[in-house]
C-alpha cells in the first residue's frame, strides 16, 4: 500500500475541498483524511494502490471548482489505521 501526506496550500477552506476530496478518494478506492489546519491549508492523508494514490495527489493539483490551489507539500507516509476516507478533526 502506498500513502503520502499532503499539504495544499491556496483558496481551499470554505470552498468544498474536504467534500470534494472525500467523493474523489471514494471514487479511487482511497483510504485515509482529510481536515483543516490553522493555516488555512488543507492536510490530508491518502493511502491505497499506487496509481489511486498518484491519480488522487494529480486531482489535488485543481481541486473543486471554487479552489484556487496555490502549492502542496507532499511526503511519504504510514497508511491510516482504519479503512475508508473520513473528513478528520480540524486543527
Amino acid at each position: 500500500m502506498n500513502a503520502k501526506r499532503l499539504v495544499i496550500a491556496g483558496r481551499v477552506q470554505g470552498v468544498g475541498f474536504r467534500d470534494w476530496l472525500v467523493e474523489q478518494a471514494e471514487l479511487l478506492g482511497v483510504d485515509g483524511w482529510v481536515r483543516n489546519r490553522a493555516d488555512g491549508s488543507v492536510e490530508t492523508l491518502i493511502a491505497g494502490d499506487i496509481d489511486a494514490v498518484e491519480e488522487l495527489a494529480r486531482l489535488c493539483r485543481r481541486g473543486p471548482r471554487l479552489a484556487e490551489v496555490v502549492s502542496i507539500t507532499e511526503e511519504l507516509a504510514e497508511p491510516p489505521e482504519q479503512p475508508g476516507f473520513y473528513r478528520a478533526r480540524s486543527w
